[in-house]
């Protein structure tokens, strides 16, 4: 029983943090690789407290600073995938009933009632295949993305890890102040 409880206790003062924007460390971040010059496949991966929108937005934030530090404007996922993994951690408690002392002093046990729980932690990891174009976004192509706009859009969710430099969201010319003469 002591040591269910002791594990128990490990257990419950356990608290994490998602994983933050980072290259991958200890297999939680993003990495890519460079398939063709304007191709890369992309891979953000999370840990069990980063949740499923947050691992898809990291991906995208790294496909749009990608696309801007190759010198393109837009790119488009060609192949996307997300993958869930799931693990169950638990405790488990036993508790005494009925026991009794007999006149020689003597200890004789009663039952035993135990108890188990598991709770699921889900890890997260996308993948996505992208190519990068020069240029206007096509309006029609619903798999491409305006890099500067990605930027700006995602820039305020991203947790980045401490000295993880991000590129930084451009505003759009119509945003943009004139210079004060």
């Amino acid at each position: 029983m002591v040591l269910s409880l002791a594990i128990f206790g490990l257990l419950g003062a356990c608290t994490g943090q998602p994983t933050p924007y980072q290259p991958a460390v200890d297999g939680y971040g993003y990495s890519e690789q460079r398939l063709e010059d304007n191709r890369y496949r992309v891979i953000f991966a999370g840990n069990d407290f980063t949740n499923a929108d947050t691992v898809q937005n990291y991906l995208l934030y790294r496909a749009a600073e990608l696309t801007l530090n190759d010198g393109y404007d837009y790119f488009r996922v060609v192949d996307r995938y997300l993958d869930r993994s799931t693990r169950y951690s638990g405790s488990s408690s036993t508790t005494e009933l009925g026991g009794y002392v007999t006149e020689d002093g003597d200890y004789v046990s009663g039952s035993f009632f135990s108890d188990y729980s598991a709770d699921p932690f889900h890890r997260y990891t996308t993948y996505a295949d992208m190519v990068m174009f020069k240029g206007e976004k096509p309006a029609s192509d619903v798999h491409a993305y305006d890099a500067h706009s990605v930027l700006r859009q995602l820039s305020p969710s991203i947790a980045a890890a401490p000295g993880v430099m991000r590129r930084a969201p451009e505003q759009p010319a119509s945003q943009q102040q004139a210079p004060q003469q």
